[in-house]
């Protein structure tokens, strides 16, 4: 953290057009160019804040574009098909994401009622506070003020608050909100947590609203907002089979619409239970989940994947199958794949890394 200046412990009350004014000159001057950025079109900004929800906002670029190219408008997005968008959206997470966004798109098709405020937005699958109000602001110039986690931590930096509850810092960047920009605002505040007053070592001689932080002015930017302890994350032991036919297709499967990962297709498999090896774990999740017997040969990869909430482990193993034939005992939809077409199919990131080395593993077999 860079040095302070403890000579002034407590300074005026804050003004808000200077504070703004500080603020929209730096962000003019030195924000970054990204697609979304001036875009004037409801359904663009929102595709982008969606996407921008738990995610980095440099794994989105690539997403958005390819995203919008596909479905250039809310329409498009309504009529398609739920694989095609999860396709779009395999490896950028939080999957929930992609139904509530197509769930939005069919709704206002349904009904013919376009959102154009952000009490309208907020009533949308998908949209919460802070979504519904920064569309709002960008799209409409509706002046309310958005606070996501990066505002959240200028906030509570430039005022010494512990950062809760958010109705309270809600409040606070409502008295800062520049009404004349409001959309720009709110970007320049997400802008300058990202980029300045980040986390850990904020860059506080670069801040152009350093001389209103009241934290810089005690000498202790780092110690807000409070931090919560993180407990650590449970680790699950997994493992699934790849069965193959006669014709070298692989099986795969579609897992359920809601819950976790929700309509992606999967290998068949599961958690381990306690004492079991990996080996012993898929054959009994593939006689639990299909009906078949196997005899589990090589293990193929082990890939370790971290989501929000749990860690895995996920072994896969080459599985012959003795008797019966694979059909889904939780009635899910199946079938037999040939390898050169998985790419059609949305996968989870930790199923497409094994995935990836059969593609090769076979390419390099039929090179051969």
């Amino acid at each position: 953290m860079e040095s302070t200046n403890p000579s002034h412990p407590c300074p005026p009350a804050i003004r808000r057009e200077e504070f703004s004014t500080s603020l929209l000159a730096w962000y003019d001057a030195n924000h970054r160019d990204l697609p979304w950025r001036g875009a004037t079109d409801l359904y663009a900004i929102w595709v982008s804040e969606v996407m921008l929800q738990q995610t980095r906002v440099e794994y989105v670029r690539g997403y958005y574009t390819r995203f919008l190219d596909a479905f250039p408008t809310v329409e498009d997005l309504a009529s398609a098909h739920l694989d095609e968008i999860l396709r779009l959206w395999e490896g950028m997470g939080y999957y929930g994401r992609a139904h509530r966004l197509h769930a939005a798109a069919r709704e206002i098709v349904r009904t013919g009622q376009t959102p154009s405020s952000s009490e309208e937005l907020l009533a949308l699958p998908g949209l919460g506070p802070y979504s519904s109000r920064a569309i709002a602001s960008i799209a409409f110039g509706e002046p309310v003020a958005a606070v996501d986690g990066n505002v959240r931590r200028v906030i509570s930096r430039i005022f010494a608050h512990h950062g809760d509850p958010m109705k309270e810092i809600q409040a606070l960047a409502d008295s800062l909100l520049c009404y004349d920009r409001p959309g720009d605002f709110n970007q320049s505040m997400m802008e300058l947590g990202s980029q300045i007053c980040t986390p850990k070592r904020p860059q506080c001689s670069n801040c152009p609203v350093q001389s209103f932080c009241r934290a810089w002015l005690e000498g202790s930017p780092g110690a807000y907002p409070l931090s919560k302890k993180k407990d650590a994350l449970p680790h699950y032991d997994v493992a699934v089979g790849v069965l193959r036919d006669s014709s070298g297709k692989i099986f795969i499967q579609q897992r359920p619409a809601k819950g976790l990962l929700g309509g992606l297709w999967e290998l068949p498999g599961g958690k381990a239970m306690s004492g079991e090896s990996g080996k012993q774990t898929c054959r009994r999740e593939l006689h639990e989940e299909l009906g078949v017997k196997v005899v589990v040969g090589d293990l193929i990869a082990e890939v370790k994947h971290a989501y929000s909430h749990f860690k895995i482990t996920l072994r896969a193993y080459t599985c012959t199958i003795t008797d019966g034939e694979p059909v889904s005992t939780a009635g899910l939809k199946s079938r037999w794949v040939d390898p050169h077409q998985l790419h059609q199919f949305a996968f989870p990131r930790a199923n497409r890394r094994i995935l990836d080395l059969l593609t090769l593993s076979t390419q390099e077999s039929d090179s051969s």
